[in-house]
């Protein structure tokens, strides 16, 4: 039976109540003292006897109470700290300072190969092959920068907690991470609020194809291509493709080959081995593959990069396998492979400023992402979505746009797509005040209206000039809330075909 003795401190009083086990004749196996509680463990003590002891014991000078406990505090929390460090997926190792394994968790002694007890005592260096790690760990006071350590083969990073007591180091926890581990948490950082295609907004009729061609491309486990013009959004449609595939559950890693230098881009894509160069991490790092293995890398801006490294991802497509920068040992990793581009690949292809096999390679499955000149039926829906969050990132009330502003917005180009939008949006959100957004608030070069003229039809040559200018006015001002040739028809009283032909004439929205 196991008992909580409640007592008032004093000197020796620790002392007088095991006194009366003894003179009991009760063995006693284990005693957890916290005052105003001392716990003790009597394997002999039975229920009916307990009385007996209770009435002896409370003849010690500040006994308080005598209470029978299930389990020892200080047993059950080594249980559950067993329970805890067992349910961790990563290896963790607690050490002294010495540098020697105290306590393996499961996941440790897994990958050792060894039994958690076996471990115990072990010296931490030898553990991995480096004696020298033991010392390079303790006189850095469990304080190292992460590395990269090698155990059976597989390579993890090294990350140390220092254990202080009374102001000195008396230890540390050392945990051992994967590179797919890795990746995932970054994936989490980087990725929290992907929602798939439900975040893609647009309800034209170029959008709904891309998303019913890429909902179909996004199951099937080869590589994707995705073609569009700057600002479009192809890194979001690529998320989205990785969320609907059957590898969401891991990593979503991209790189910008544009805004890397080759050696940097090669090593943060393919990482590097120890010494690999000056300055690199002492047991080298690895790179994006290896940290989205199971999962999806995306590659950003393909058509940047340089052939040296389109020879080296070739070799990684046709079989999976790899060496880091300055490595000796091949390895393979599980990923796929989405790239995008807004360059014309056909014509580098042609010109030879493209490798055409890694073409291939990439090119298995495809999207086109449009251009939002072609689908102005999402510019005012964008536009609103942009203005209510820069309303709340500028923490002012939300704004509306004007007939005249969202005229305005229809008849620009974009050449910058749906980021040149957002830019614009956000700067007019920023730099106005009132509650409403007007088309000289937008900022927009060329794409300025007055809402409160008929364009320049007084200036006009002939008749069927100025009719043509004030056609055209009338058309770009009412297509914003009629935005569809029936519904304008239906606005003005008139018949459908007549409203198509004069949205044709006038390329309404701009470019149609």
């Amino acid at each position: 039976m196991r008992i909580d003795v409640v007592f008032a401190d004093r000197v020796g009083i620790a002392h007088e109540i095991l006194a009366v086990f003894a003179r009991r004749q009760l063995n006693v196996v284990a005693v957890e003292v916290d005052p105003p509680h001392i716990h003790i463990d009597a394997p002999e003590l039975e229920a009916p006897s307990l009385d007996h002891l209770e009435a002896e014991l409370r003849r010690v000078v500040g006994i308080l109470s005598v209470t029978p406990i299930d389990i020892l505090p200080g047993t059950r929390r080594r249980l559950h700290l067993d329970a805890l460090l067992g349910a961790l997926p990563d290896p963790v190792l607690a050490v002294d300072r010495a540098g020697r394994i105290v306590v393996a968790n499961a996941a440790a002694a897994d990958v050792a190969g060894q039994a958690e007890a076996a471990l115990s005592g072990t010296d931490f260096g030898r553990l991995f092959g480096d004696p020298e790690l033991s010392n390079v760990v303790v006189e850095s006071g469990f304080r190292l920068p992460g590395q990269e350590v090698m155990l059976n083969g597989r390579p993890f990073l090294l990350d140390a907690t220092p254990i202080v007591e009374d102001g000195r180091v008396a230890g540390g926890v050392v945990t051992l991470f994967a590179p797919s581990r890795l990746g995932e948490r970054l994936h989490a950082l980087q990725n929290f609020d992907e929602a798939g295609f439900d975040r893609i907004l647009g309800d034209s009729g170029p959008m709904h194809a891309l998303k019913a061609r890429a909902a179909r491309v996004a199951m099937v486990d080869a590589p994707l291509l995705i073609l569009g013009e700057t600002g479009t959004g192809k890194e979001l449609v690529a998320h989205a493709c990785h969320r609907a595939s059957l590898r969401r559950g891991k990593p979503f890693l991209a790189l910008n080959c544009a805004a890397l230098p080759e050696s940097l881009a090669e090593s943060e894509l393919f990482g590097y081995a120890p010494g690999a160069f000056t300055g690199a991490q002492r047991g080298g790092k690895p790179g994006l593959l290896e940290l989205a293995h199971g999962g999806t890398v995306f590659l950003d801006e393909i058509g940047e990069m340089s052939p040296y490294l389109q020879a080296k991802l070739l070799r990684f497509l046709s079989d999976g396998r790899f060496r880091r920068v300055g490595g000796d040992r091949e390895q393979s990793v599980d990923v796929r492979v989405i790239s995008a581009t807004h360059r014309d690949v056909d014509a580098m292809v042609a010109e030879h400023s493209f490798r055409e096999d890694l073409f291939y390679r990439l090119n298995v499955l495809n999207l086109q992402v449009p251009p939002l000149r072609e689908r102005g039926e999402d510019i005012l829906l964008l536009a609103r979505h942009f203005v209510a969050r820069a309303c709340a990132q500028a923490r002012r009330p939300l704004c509306r746009l004007t007939v005249a502003a969202s005229a305005a917005l229809l008849a620009n180009p974009w050449p910058g797509n749906v980021r040149q939008l957002e830019n614009v949006i956000f700067r007019a959100v920023t730099m106005s005040d009132g509650a409403y957004l007007d088309a000289a608030d937008l900022e927009l070069a060329g794409a300025r209206m007055d809402a409160g003229d008929g364009g320049d039809s007084a200036n006009a040559a002939s008749w069927s000039e100025a009719l043509e200018q004030f056609e055209r006015t009338l058309l770009h001002r009412l297509y914003p809330r009629f935005p569809s040739s029936r519904k304008l028809a239906a606005r003005l009283s008139t018949s459908h075909t007549m409203i198509a032909n004069k949205l044709r004439k006038y390329r309404i929205p701009d470019g149609a």
